[in-house]
């Protein structure tokens, strides 16, 4: 029986040295501190367009990234709250100590509906979860609806957003956030055809639009891309050499790119009289309880 005899490879992995990882620390406790929340793959390409040492667009580099930001973290060095994540949640009803604290809650929690005397109705829709983070201080800004698909959209997630709609005669304004490539584009496309076949049946008037990736947006910011995925039959039939993830715009640019899209149904200056009365009748709800409650 002849067995192989493999040489161990002379090709070594050159270690980053101590000035290179601090460069690396400096950069993603900086990048994060400054336009945070953002999520890791996020802040994995802002490093990669950085050009740090020993950050490339191999998925093995977005690993070093992805530690090195959980070691910041537990050093104390970089902000929990710099760095966003909505794929783990709880559900829990609320609850309260007693009717007062409740009453209190109230009055400091109220919220008006901004959208009320609109023409339209307006939702913001995402195909990852761990960018909600980094889109809701924007969306809840405005009181609009941010809803996650997680990849393709669920039958009965699309009937319930049209159900949630019926005796709404607005138009139903979509606005939807996902990546550039074969998976990402059917996702749009599939939720696009759920939706407006839902609606149809209830007389809604849908408006879809897909603001984020597409090919303009990658050529006009200059996005990094990364290979398309060829495992697939699907996935073969992708028409472009190159594909690019929504983490990959900057998360300041993507929440502007949020902002934008609602200012064209509920302008900056609605919105200030609305937020202004908005504080008023806060104030009144905080006086009442005052009155209500020791």
């Amino acid at each position: 029986m002849t067995i192989a005899v493999y040489e161990t490879s002379r090709i070594k992995r050159q270690r980053a040295t101590k000035a290179e990882m601090e460069e690396r620390a400096e950069f993603l406790i900086g990048y994060a501190s400054e336009h945070g929340p953002v999520t890791v793959r996020g802040l994995y390409y802002q490093a990669e367009v950085a050009a740090l040492p020993g950050i490339s667009k191999d998925d093995k580099d977005y690993d070093k990234v992805q530690r090195q930001v959980l070691k910041l973290r537990r050093e104390g060095r970089l902000d929990y709250s710099d760095i966003a994540d909505a794929t783990r949640w709880m559900r829990k009803p609320t609850s309260h100590d007693s009717v007062e604290e409740a009453l209190r809650a109230t009055a400091r929690l109220y919220r008006k509906n901004l959208w009320l005397d609109a023409d339209d109705y307006v939702e913001i829709w995402a195909e990852k979860d761990a960018l909600a983070g980094v889109i809701y201080p924007v969306t809840s800004l405005y009181d609009v609806p941010l809803m996650v698909t997680r990849g393709f959209s669920s039958e009965t997630f699309a009937y319930e957003a049209i159900a949630a709609r019926k005796g709404d005669r607005r138009t139903y304004h979509v606005y939807y956030l996902g990546d550039f490539d074969r998976a990402g584009q059917d996702a749009a496309k599939s939720l696009h055809e759920k939706l407006k076949r839902f609606a149809s049946e209830e007389g809604i008037k849908v408006v879809f639009v897909q603001v984020a990736v597409t090919e303009q947006l990658i050529v006009d910011l200059d996005l990094p891309t990364r290979e398309p995925k060829r495992k697939s039959a699907a996935d073969k039939k992708w028409p472009h050499d190159f594909a690019c993830e929504l983490d990959a715009i900057p998360p300041d640019l993507l929440r502007a790119i949020v902002e934008a899209c609602i200012d064209r149904h509920l302008p900056q200056d609605k919105l200030a009289v609305l937020k202004a009365a908005e504080e008023s009748e806060r104030e009144i709800i905080s006086r009442l309880v005052g009155g209500i409650a020791p």
